[in-house]
């Protein structure tokens, strides 16, 4: 049985957005994002918390309290938790790979009900 050992962060963020619909673009409302970051050593060493959250936290200021669609990334991509979760684990990855460690899986939940998930399988 082989044992893997992995780091979990979960993170918030607020941020609002608006579904573009083939009629045009719906209201404008926010959600408090709920990120969970589930991160691999790539050599199956320590890393410190602090550097873990420190590099996500980071990802994740650069869009606190701002309009979805107002981004770039957002310009002619539709801000659904789908694409907002694709775009989040664009930002992530590299930051994790910087501290010689892997995203090998987020979650991003625009509500305590819905989520979606990339998990990277070998």
């Amino acid at each position: 049985m082989a044992l893997v050992h992995t780091y979990k962060i979960k993170s918030y963020v607020n941020a609002s957005h608006a579904m573009r619909w083939a009629d045009g673009e719906g209201k404008q409302h926010t959600h408090t994002w709920e990120i969970i970051c589930e991160i691999k050593s790539k050599n199956d060493e320590m890393i410190v918390f602090r550097d873990i959250e420190q590099a996500i936290s980071d990802v994740l200021d650069s869009f606190s309290g701002k309009f979805l669609n107002k981004l770039p990334y957002f310009k002619e991509i539709n801000p659904t938790v789908e694409n907002v979760t694709v775009w989040l684990f664009d930002l992530i990855t590299p930051e994790m790979e910087r501290l010689s460690a892997r995203l090998i899986r987020i979650e991003v939940g625009e509500s305590p009900t819905r989520s979606y998930c990339i998990t990277v399988e070998d």
